[in-house]
């Protein structure tokens, strides 16, 4: 079951993740944008390429908040595998400025 996703710039962030684009998903970003990895602020582009590009990530979100900010996903990549997921975006301008992530 994939919710979907309201907000549009989160919309892209996701769909970037599944078609493993580091591209499309850098250009989803503020130039100045920040993450955090179970309350832990990380590196973005370090985390990103560990995370989703060299461990083929993928997201299936499963319920969405109204505004499309706040999803709860099957997060899945060859390293840790399957895990339910939160993830909490903040938008500016058309674009994510901060994600933040952990296990739900």
């Amino acid at each position: 079951m994939s919710a979907h996703i309201d907000d549009l710039a989160v919309a892209a962030f996701v769909a970037a993740v599944n078609a493993g684009d580091r591209e499309a998903f850098f250009a989803a970003l503020t130039l100045d944008a920040t993450m955090s990895d179970d309350g832990t602020d990380r590196d973005l582009t370090q985390w990103a390429d560990r995370e989703i590009f060299t461990s083929q990530g993928r997201m299936d979100p499963q319920s969405a908040s109204p505004d499309g900010r706040t999803i709860t996903a099957v997060y899945t990549n060859t390293t840790w595998g399957a895990m339910r997921t939160r993830w909490s975006f903040t938008v500016t301008d058309g674009k994510i400025s901060r994600f933040e992530t952990g296990q739900a």
